[in-house]
């Protein structure tokens, strides 16, 4: 299936990610979150930024998402003390990170603190190359996993000191599915030549 039209993508049913969700917030959340990662093989990875309604207005990431085989961590970054952790997985040679449209996001993420990447697969681009018309993680999700991702939170305010169950929720189904998606394409071959964001 090379596309899949508005109307298939609605009829599918919807799926959020129904895990456990972990607002990394305090030390002891940054470690736990550390531990989990340094387990895994491949995550999945996604930003939050606050919307910008106004021309030539832009806002930097405000949050980051890390999805794990058991959990999914909310990283906001309003708070410094979770960057060191968010470089230390980004630059680890031997963990996959998978996502889609993650060139913006990283580029974008620079502007908040350094880091260098490494082992960064964007599966928009995967899926381009292996002729896909359609390189969201909307349609991904569709085409590949059947399921239909609500898009809800997607404009809501990913700067507020608190975010809504609402936003939790949309945040770690982003990257949740991006971790789906990555083993999928592994699993269907389209991973051999990983192009890096």
């Amino acid at each position: 299936m090379r596309s899949i039209s508005k109307q298939a993508v609605a009829d599918l049913p919807i799926r959020r990610y129904e895990g456990k969700v972990s607002l990394v917030e305090t030390p002891q959340d940054v470690e736990d979150a550390r531990t989990d990662i340094a387990q895994e093989r491949v995550v999945g990875l996604d930003t939050e930024t606050r919307p910008a309604f106004r021309k030539g207005e832009s806002h930097l990431p405000c949050l980051v998402q890390v999805a794990t085989a058991s959990a999914v961590y909310l990283f906001p970054l309003r708070r410094a003390a979770v960057f060191p952790a968010i470089v230390e997985l980004l630059a680890r040679p031997d963990l996959v990170k998978a996502g889609v449209g993650l060139a913006h996001d990283l580029r974008q993420l620079e502007l908040v603190f350094p880091f260098t990447a490494a082992n960064v697969v964007d599966l928009g681009v995967v899926a381009r190359r292996s002729g896909l018309d359609q390189t969201g993680v909307r349609n991904l999700a569709g085409m590949f996993l059947g399921f239909r991702i609500p898009k809800g939170n997607r404009t809501s305010n990913w700067a507020a000191p608190r975010l809504t169950p609402a936003q939790i929720t949309y945040a770690a189904t982003d990257a949740w599915a991006c971790r789906e998606l990555s083993l999928r394409f592994e699993r269907e071959g389209l991973l051999r030549s990983k192009p890096k964001a």
